[in-house]
């Protein structure tokens, strides 16, 4: 089927899913709800082929071609036509904010830096996962026009010239929110990094790239998965930081963890489809070892991810928009409340962000062009660091995002992987 007849199948408007209804709320001056996603091929790129590939690409995934609209009580995505989005080389600084009304509307940039292809999106469109599908999609599409016809589609990589699943097009939390008890939402406030904010427009980096089989085998020895270990290291090293600052009182250590809700409740989409969990350590309680952090983290994922918590989460989250009474209230107000509730408690709730893609998989025949991937949650809504983790093949990235010009959590982080006897190769846009 051909491109424009794809678009003539999906010209409705998408309301905005159930996660994607805060981050246009969040938006300001200085700061958008941006993710970034790369892939660094073993060849330079062609921009102008690249060009092609994204516009070959892109009427395949609405809700990525689109455009946010303000409606009276809800804003909404609807088909965006306008020419565009244009590949661009590379910036030093990315994940800048994303104005609604400028290129062209899109939400999306496309960027490129030698062997580098770089996917930029705003979490109105969707989380992770629905982005790693238009990257992998767009980069197997450009390596065909290269001359590499025998790419297969599967996996992430999504046939261009299909009909789009109308699941993949689903906000997939009303679904499944249908539990008989709201659980609480954790409240307490949390211990945070202070540090010298850096000017606007400024974005640090530090990448650590390293062998997955070591990560693997130190994460073993402690009786945990690699995420456990990670959360570990990073509970770790933020705790070290606040030990060594001056305070007036010790305040819980926590990370805010996205969880990945395809892997508890079979769904296609690609829009947002992830809730946040909060695995951390409280030192008021007394001293904790690395051994004691990763008993607590361990424990902590076993009761905490299953279907039936995560679907009370999910149905705590879908309460306000199923409410009649919340529903009829303008848009300006229920900006301004969620705005407020957002910067007062839920911000508060975590010291760092980090998330984990697991081991990306891609289709055979596209494996031998391919040498890594990368992940940026982006600019922090608040001075902290966030952390993102993704592995292809035995190359595992931890890419460090930050708005201040300390490093010591960072480098703590990295300390701690280095005493634990892996070799980490360290990468930095500074």
């Amino acid at each position: 089927m051909k491109t424009d007849q794809i678009q003539k199948v999906h010209k409705d408007w998408y309301k905005l899913d159930l996660s994607a209804i805060v981050y246009p709320t969040l938006q300001r001056r200085d700061f958008s709800s941006v993710y970034r996603l790369s892939v660094l091929l073993k060849e330079d790129i062609d921009p102008e082929i690249l060009q092609r590939a994204v516009n070959l690409t892109m009427p395949r995934f609405p809700t990525y071609k689109a455009a946010i609209r303000k409606g009276v009580f809800w804003r909404y995505l609807e088909p965006n036509d306008r020419p565009g989005p244009f590949v661009q080389e590379d910036v030093k600084n990315p994940c800048q904010p994303m104005h609604f009304k400028g290129n062209n509307r899109y939400l999306v940039r496309i960027y490129y830096y030698r062997n580098r292809i770089a996917l930029e999106a705003h979490h109105s469109l969707g989380d992770g996962t629905g982005g790693m599908c238009v990257l992998q999609t767009l980069t197997a599409t450009y390596l065909r026009l290269k001359g590499h016809s025998e790419i297969e589609n599967g996996g992430f990589v999504l046939d261009i010239l299909g009909i789009p699943d109308p699941g993949e097009l689903e906000d997939a939390y009303m679904k499944y929110a249908n539990a008989k008890v709201c659980p609480p939402r954790p409240g307490e406030k949390t211990y945070r990094v202070r540090g010298t904010k850096e000017p606007f427009y400024t974005l640090n980096i530090i990448d650590g790239i390293m062998s997955v089989a070591e990560v693997m085998q130190v994460a073993k020895s402690y009786n945990a998965t690699i995420t456990e270990y990670l959360n570990s290291v990073l509970l770790y090293a933020l705790m070290q930081k606040q030990e060594s600052e001056w305070h007036l009182k010790l305040r819980p250590v926590k990370i805010a963890m996205p969880v990945n809700l395809r892997r508890f409740f079979p769904s296609r989409t690609l829009r947002n489809f992830i809730t946040m969990i909060y695995p951390g350590i409280d030192p008021r309680l007394g001293e904790y070892t690395f051994e004691e952090i990763v008993t607590q983290v361990h424990n902590y994922m076993r009761y905490y991810l299953n279907e039936k918590l995560l679907r009370g989460d999910i149905t705590t989250n879908a309460e306000t928009q199923r409410n009649p009474f919340i529903r009829i209230v303008p848009l300006f107000i229920k900006d301004l409340v969620v705005r407020q509730f957002y910067t007062k408690i839920q911000d508060k709730n975590s010291s760092a962000g980090l998330t984990n893609m697991g081991a990306l998989k891609v289709p055979e025949t596209m494996k031998p062009y391919i040498e890594r991937f990368d992940i940026y949650m982006g600019q922090p809504f608040s001075t902290r660091t966030n952390c993102a983790i993704a592995s292809f093949e035995d190359i595992l990235t931890i890419n460090f995002a930050s708005s201040i010009a300390e490093t010591d959590v960072e480098r703590l982080f990295f300390r701690k992987l280095v005493q634990d006897g892996i070799h980490v190769k360290i990468e930095s846009n500074r």
